[in-house]
């Protein structure tokens, strides 16, 4: 598991399993028992807490990163991979983020 991952997260019922950002540092990653996340959600809302994605970063349809629903979450329920961001896309996370947050 590293920074800029998308993962599937098997969430409490009533919800799913879904695809979510790895947000966390790489450096940490070892010594937590959890991580933060984004969310990834079929809403597209193109708003400045959202950072699109499409095939072209290996989603299978056109889906945004959901920065306005951040959570931290047991590292035990992260599943597979499914893509990996490049950096020039986690820059763009970076500032939904700080939008979301207002910083």
């Amino acid at each position: 598991m590293k920074h800029g991952e998308i993962r599937w997260y098997k969430f409490d019922l009533p919800d799913k399993k879904r695809p979510v950002l790895i947000l966390t540092r790489d450096s940490v990653l070892e010594y937590l028992g959890e991580v933060t996340v984004a969310h990834i959600t079929r809403t597209i809302r193109e708003i400045p807490s959202e950072v699109f994605l499409s095939k072209a970063e290996g989603m299978s349809r056109d889906c945004a990163v959901n920065c306005d629903h951040l959570q931290t979450v047991s590292k035990g329920k992260i599943g597979g991979l499914i893509t990996s961001l490049p950096s020039t896309k986690m820059g763009e996370v970076g500032r939904a983020i700080r939008f979301a947050l207002n910083i």
